[in-house]
């Protein structure tokens, strides 16, 4: 079916048509319309217009509101104060616009117009070490926007940049080679990714305390250790096979990880800096030869006019180091090459920590300077601090950064404990259920709430709560639709558009329409605290909406009875949409 135009799209541009029809010599204006507390709408165009052409904006909004076409569409338009015109939709225009939406399998959302080929870089765990809880936000982050930008009709790849190469590698192989028995499978497993994530993680510590120890200790074994990484780099296959080991068990507590947080991570989508190392050579090649990149007491190194040190010196960025190896910026630049060469992306978007600001203009600058990033294509997604309640970086009581699964589980067992004390039907087995689903979706909405550059409070009381801005009062309300529809006992959602509607209907009918463009606009910005935004409102829409209108109550007539749970279903519809593009679930039940 085609996308279903907004009510205020279609206001926009019958009000634009009829402004251009009253002063021919403005051209296109733009009426500047906006939802508006004293009406449905408020055009505010006039007022400009007639400045900038030296006329009356009232006499200007007068012309305008005679041009006004009537129709089905607009119920009444004033014209108030120096020349804004306040215009108040028809009931049946919403009723039968959204009618128009719930016949649509997406709601009436249209595909993006000229969709491209996105590739974003997200989720950039390190080998053979825990996931902390500065994992947290780039994992959510970018899973809404892969899922909000393959709604809209992008081609989509997926790219976990994992830290899988470098000097640490050569001790823990070296390790191995010396202790063949260390990465043993036969530990015990607790069954499924979960399980099994978590005994790798077991194997992996142990590996690694073990190596650290050995290496710390004797300078024979370090030097061993340092020579293993030349094997590594080579290509050398004892080392390659060991080192494949390593990355196997990681990708295995990564899963267990991921599907514990409720996120699909491809294996196919994984790869990390080892995948870029054979076009490292090529890219100092280019880059100096280009006259890009030079020398610098042995280094190689870009240097840009404004990135200074606080000695005023300026700080370059280093792509290979005067000993020969390679930094972050090496294998950036690769991927960069592949990203834009190999897979065609039209935008490249990283959700990387702010403070890695500074390295990512300069790696974007430099891929700029040698050709290989075209303009306005390549943006970090800067993300805030998860912060404990004192208002300082999240950690243990020890100082330690916390394991992201360690706050998962918290989450999970504060969020059943809430189900448990609202269920009244609930087995055992689905409030273990229902609680994952509340307690990951507490942690995933909190963040997807919050403004990406802002830093925010992990506060779980306060994120497993049912009052106030929470997934848990969303996820609350769509299981009230839904218990609703189930006692409607054979009356039917239809939409009456003869019906008039009350204050509330009309307020949600409203909200209802601007789905699309609220999922535009996300799209368009990245950012998905605008979504999160859009759905409370509708949830406390709803409840002022179930509050004023009963739905099922004997005194309510057939057809209003019909036409509000119509607009239920449709409000469920878009609830469950919306959080399923957060990677939040929606229980049917709670």
């Amino acid at each position: 079916m085609a996308s279903v135009p907004s009510l205020a799209a279609t206001v926009h541009q019958r009000v634009a048509d009829a402004l251009s029809a009253a002063l021919p010599e403005a051209g296109a204006a733009d009426p500047l319309l906006r939802r508006s507390d004293r009406a449905d709408f408020q055009a505010n165009g006039m007022l400009a217009l007639a400045k900038k052409l030296k006329s009356n904006p009232r006499e200007l909004a007068a012309k305008v509101v005679e041009g006004l076409p009537a129709g089905e569409l607009i119920a009444g338009v004033e014209v108030s104060g120096p020349g804004f015109l306040n215009i108040t939709i028809a009931d049946s225009a919403i009723t039968n616009t959204l009618a128009a939406r719930a016949a649509d399998d997406r709601l009436g959302v249209p595909y993006a117009p000229d969709p491209g080929t996105t590739v974003i870089d997200y989720s950039q765990p390190n080998v053979a070490k825990e996931m902390h809880v500065g994992h947290l936000r780039s994992t959510v982050i970018g899973d809404a926007i892969v899922k909000i930008l393959e709604h809209r009709g992008e081609t989509v790849i997926r790219r976990h940049h994992i830290g899988d190469w470098g000097t640490q590698f050569g001790m823990l192989i070296q390790y191995l080679i010396e202790h063949p028995a260390e990465l043993d499978h036969a530990s015990d497993s607790a069954g499924g990714a979960e399980g099994e994530g978590e005994a790798a993680m077991a194997r992996l510590n142990r590996l690694y305390k073990a190596s650290r120890a050995v290496f710390d200790s004797d300078e024979e074994f370090k030097a061993r250790a340092r020579d293993r990484v030349v094997a590594l780099q080579s290509g050398d296959a004892e080392t390659l096979a060991l080192w494949h080991k390593i990355v196997d068990e990681s990708k295995i507590y990564f899963q267990g990880v991921y599907e514990k947080l409720d996120v699909e991570i491809r294996d196919a989508d994984i790869v990390g800096e080892s995948a870029y190392n054979d076009d490292l050579m090529n890219v100092v090649k280019e880059l100096e030869e280009s006259g890009v990149a030079v020398r610098s007491d042995g280094a190689l190194c870009v240097f840009f006019d404004d990135v200074k040190g606080p000695d005023g010196n300026p700080t370059p960025l280093i792509v290979q180091k005067s000993n020969g190896g390679f930094g972050y910026a090496a294998t950036d630049l690769a991927a960069i090459r592949d990203r834009v060469g190999k897979l065609g992306a039209d935008t490249l978007l990283y959700v990387v920590d702010a403070r890695q600001a500074l390295h990512f203009r300069m790696v974007f600058e430099t891929a700029r300077r040698a050709g290989w990033l075209p303009e306005d294509t390549a943006r970090q997604l800067p993300f805030g601090t998860v912060l404990g309640k004192d208002g300082k970086p999240f950690k243990t009581r020890e100082g330690e950064t916390v394991r992201l699964v360690d706050l998962l589980d918290e989450a999970i067992d504060r969020a059943s404990a809430v189900v448990r004390e609202k269920a009244q039907d609930l087995t055992e087995e689905e409030i273990a259920e229902r609680g994952a689903q509340v307690g990951i979706g507490a942690v995933k909405y909190a963040d997807l709430s919050t403004s990406l550059t802002r830093d925010y409070v992990f506060d779980l009381d306060r994120m497993v709560s049912l009052n106030g801005d929470t997934s848990v009062y969303l996820q609350y309300a769509y299981a009230r639709i839904q218990s609703i529809l189930r006692k409607a006992d054979g009356k039917r959602p239809v939409p009456h558009p003869e019906l008039p509607l009350a204050p509330a209907e009309r307020a949600l009918g409203l909200h209802l329409d601007d789905f699309a463009e609220i999922l535009a606009s996300v799209a368009e910005t990245y950012e998905p605290h605008k979504l999160a935004a859009y759905l409370y409102q509708l949830a406390s829409l709803y409840t002022t909406f179930y509050d004023q209108c009963p739905v099922l109550k004997a005194e309510v007539p057939a057809d209003v009875a019909e036409n509000r749970l119509f607009l239920c279903e449709l409000t469920g519809r878009t609830l469950r949409q919306g959080m399923a593009l957060l990677g939040i679930r929606t229980p049917e039940r709670l």
